[in-house]
């Protein structure tokens, strides 16, 4: 219990964490305007005037509970503790004051460990000295500790939730890392072999050339021979059994498949293209043909486009399906892999719906 009190404690606050932005400053000014309208349209509201001014006056702790839950929860609950000293014991009654609850979501949601460990104090604190002096009963305490629990959960798990897709986008990024070491390993392989193929002839003509081209020749064989072995040594843990490194000209493998039909169609000038670049290319085609085929509803037609732009190489993959759906759902850790591979290979990836129907997903990389 110790040792999970101490972690608990000592759980930074997580990352991404959005600013404070104009969505903010409206709901502040919703709020508040929400207490002024329950107030007018409510003639049976008790203390009318401090009810009014507790719910107004509070609506800008929305604005810090990301940045500073604790505080947040620390004002709110003292405020709300000795607001019924102005009302001669009984708290002010405002269906308003609801948006409370986003304090207490962000508590749990956006706040450190200590944060809100303390801030949980504070609460409990808060609901035992109503209680002990008579500001609310015992049905009341319960009702507001069950819900205040209810919503404290709800950011934890909204939390976890975060924390765990982080995870997995981050084993995305390790797995494509992988998949595209391998790759790069099949390519510097071919070319150190081709170096081990010219020594060797090299050494078979030595005859007729001085002793130190003979001599050179011997260490370029032996080094292409070690890192050879090196390369392969390193890989062998990681490289399961697939097929070769793909490439640029078996992107007419990926038309094959129940669906839609996939037309693919490579432009010219596109045979200096390096082969992890190619290799790149065949990855995000199958990776976007894939979801297409997936998601794609009532799609017919699946185009991939290949050309030469420059000294870059841009692919574009399109559909004539209806919307993917929601975006965040779609926006999945395959489209993640995809960035992340062109990335790494000094290009960008953009994946998103159609001016009109379908999802484009467009490549480019440096050729």
């Amino acid at each position: 219990m110790p040792g999970l009190l101490r972690s608990l404690l000592a759980e930074p606050r997580p990352p991404g964490c959005p600013p404070l932005g104009r969505r903010d400053g409206v709901l502040v000014v919703v709020c508040a305007a929400a207490a002024v309208l329950e107030s007018v349209f409510r003639p049976d509201m008790p203390h009318r005037l401090v009810a009014v001014l507790l719910a107004v006056g509070l609506t800008p702790v929305l604005l810090i509970r990301r940045s500073r839950p604790l505080l947040a929860v620390t004002v709110v609950f003292g405020v709300t503790l000795v607001a019924p000293i102005l009302t001669g014991g009984d708290p002010p009654e405002q269906y308003a004051l609801v948006y409370l609850l986003l304090v207490l979501y962000a508590l749990f949601r956006w706040g450190s460990g200590r944060e809100a460990a303390l801030g949980l104090a504070v609460i409990v604190v808060k609901q035992l000295v109503s209680f002990g002096f008579g500001q609310v009963d015992a049905g009341d305490t319960l009702g507001g500790t069950a819900l205040a629990v209810a919503v404290l959960a709800l950011g934890a798990a909204a939390r976890y939730r975060a924390g765990a897709r982080a995870r997995e986008l981050d084993q995305v990024r390790l797995r494509e890392r992988e998949r595209l070491a391998r790759d790069l390993h099949d390519t510097v392989a071919h070319h150190v072999s081709a170096m081990a193929i010219r020594a060797q002839a090299g050494l078979a003509t030595a005859g007729t050339r001085p002793e130190a081209a003979t001599d050179a020749l011997r260490l370029i064989e032996s080094e292409a021979k070690e890192a050879l072995a090196e390369l392969r040594t390193v890989v062998h843990a990681l490289r399961a059994d697939e097929p070769d490194v793909p490439r640029l000209a078996d992107l007419s493998a990926l038309a094959e498949g129940a669906g839609p039909r996939v037309e693919i169609e490579v432009g010219a000038g596109l045979g200096a293209v390096a082969p992890a670049v190619g290799a790149a290319l065949y990855r995000i085609a199958q990776e976007a043909i894939t979801n297409a085929r997936r998601h794609a509803r009532g799609a017919t037609r699946i185009t991939v486009r290949v050309a030469a732009d420059g000294a870059q190489v841009r692919l574009r993959v399109e559909d004539d399906g209806a919307a993917h759906g929601p975006l965040q759902t779609f926006l999945g850790y395959g489209v993640s892999g995809m960035r992340e591979r062109a990335e790494l290979l000094g290009g960008t990836c953009t994946a998103g719906p159609g001016p009109e129907r379908g999802w484009h997903v467009e490549a480019v990389l440096p050729a």
